[in-house]
């Protein structure tokens, strides 16, 4: 594993050269060290972390404050990865003033690499004012989440010719405008590939398949820690949930039967 800090350029290098590109999610000290020792090239702190750790229902809820903790205790673990903080549901939306301030504040107070938006066409003039401030921007096309209640649930984006059209030329602005890099969540394969071969920045895939230059999970999804539901797209690599259960019931049992703590365990 190459232990050189993971910047933009790398991964403009990576696409380049045919290389794929790793990201998972992550919102804490402990699992960001796990991470960056595994190699993972990206950090992704999510407004996922509104369902996965806050318990709302979906992302709407997540504010500034709590983003930028979160990302704040995973920048203090990332030695290698390139941190990216999620922009929450109205800290940029409303003004491009705003938008920076927001998106300073990510830099600046939080340590992360760049900002992502969800957006397309409609947010372009934001992406070009933060990248002209120095800010570095990851897009997000497809399923976006903070637009649920517009979309009226999480369904597959792109189905129709009429959407695919408007999500490519979206792409090619998103680029144009200055961003290194975009998310495709949930979007027919065909399509993100079309995508991804019409761009020189990366596309990383979420439900978009393999064509991607790179790929994003939720990390409690893949690891078996968040049993609401599974997406089709997250594939499990182990039962953690299941296991860390059985740890606390053993747990509750040798307590109650006198068998913890032991004279190994004692003083």
């Amino acid at each position: 594993m190459d232990n050189q800090k993971v910047t933009i350029k790398t991964l403009l290098d990576m696409k380049t050269a045919g290389e794929k590109i790793t990201m998972l999610t992550c919102y804490d000290y402990l699992m960001a060290s796990l991470l960056d020792q595994s190699g993972i090239d990206m950090m992704l702190v999510g407004d996922s972390v509104g369902n996965v750790l806050l318990g709302y229902d979906n992302t709407i809820p997540v504010t500034m404050e709590e983003m930028l903790h979160h990302c704040k205790t995973v920048t203090r673990a990332a030695k290698r990865a390139l941190v990216v903080g999620d922009m929450p549901f109205m800290s940029y939306q409303v003004s491009r003033e705003e938008a920076v301030k927001n998106a300073g504040r990510f830099l600046k107070e939080a340590n992360v690499s760049a900002v992502k938006l969800e957006g397309g066409e409609e947010i372009l003039d934001i992406i070009e004012k933060l990248v002209i401030t120095g800010i570095p921007v990851m897009g997000h096309l497809g399923l976006t989440p903070q637009s649920v209640n517009v979309f009226g649930g999480y369904g597959l984006r792109g189905g129709s010719s009429e959407e695919s059209e408007k999500m490519l030329n979206d792409a090619k602005k998103i680029e144009e405008a200055g961003a290194f890099a975009i998310v495709l969540e949930k979007i027919p394969a065909v399509l993100a590939k079309q995508i991804t071969s019409s761009l020189k920045i990366p596309t990383i895939g979420i439900g978009a398949g393999v064509s991607c230059d790179g790929q994003v999970l939720v990390t409690h999804d893949m690891l078996g820690l968040f049993e609401k539901f599974t997406p089709k797209f997250s594939k499990r690599y182990a039962e953690m949930a299941k296991e860390m259960k059985e740890c606390f019931r053993n747990y509750v049992q040798e307590v109650k039967d006198k068998k913890f703590p032991s004279e190994e365990h004692s003083y």
